[in-house]
């Protein structure tokens, strides 16, 4: 059990640094997007207005970090919790982790659909959006919101698959035992 709790740690410190890095680097890309999306929006969101306009990118990069950490907190110990129920330690690293690196993996083609169909669909919509009169590039921002919406739904589908991911080697490891 003492394995299964320092595991259950590491999990939790892993799904934080690689949800950071995924911040840190979908910000980036955002940014390219829609630089408007982040100094007419996310750096107000975040009272970064000031430090934004001398460092925009690193800025960026911050508010990636800060939307993000938080959850790979929650995707670590729930991924964590559920791999303890697994019958040793080497099992639930196999399933905790690998569960958590599946949900990475739909959070990021999530967020590429998401600026698909941002770039491709809503921003062509003829749509009276709430949104400052101050943008130069509606279609642009609309882009890297979506972008934004769309990896955290991929971020909560991921979670869940990464659960059933987990109960389905739970099973299979139970069906070989007997």
């Amino acid at each position: 059990m003492t394995k299964k709790i320092g595991l259950l740690i590491l999990i939790i410190f892993l799904s934080i640094i690689l949800a950071s890095i995924y911040g840190f680097l979908h910000n980036q890309i955002s940014y390219s997007i829609s630089p408007e999306y982040f100094t007419k929006f996310k750096f107000r969101q975040f009272d970064f207005y000031f430090m934004g306009e001398n460092q925009p990118r690193l800025t960026a990069s911050l508010v990636g970090i800060l939307s993000t950490w938080w959850f790979g907190l929650l995707i670590g110990l729930i991924n964590g919790i559920v791999g303890m129920f697994q019958l040793n330690s080497k099992i639930m690293w196999k399933s905790a982790f690998g569960a958590t690196v599946r949900t990475l993996g739909i959070a990021i083609g999530f967020g590429v659909i998401g600026i698909l169909v941002g770039k491709l669909i809503i921003s062509n919509l003829d749509a009276h959006w709430n949104l400052s009169v101050e943008l130069t590039d509606q279609k642009s921002f609309l882009t890297a919101g979506a972008m934004h919406n769309f990896s955290y739904i991929g971020g909560i589908i991921g979670l869940i698959y990464g659960i059933r991911y987990q109960l389905k080697i739970k099973k299979a490891n139970a069906q070989h035992r007997v």
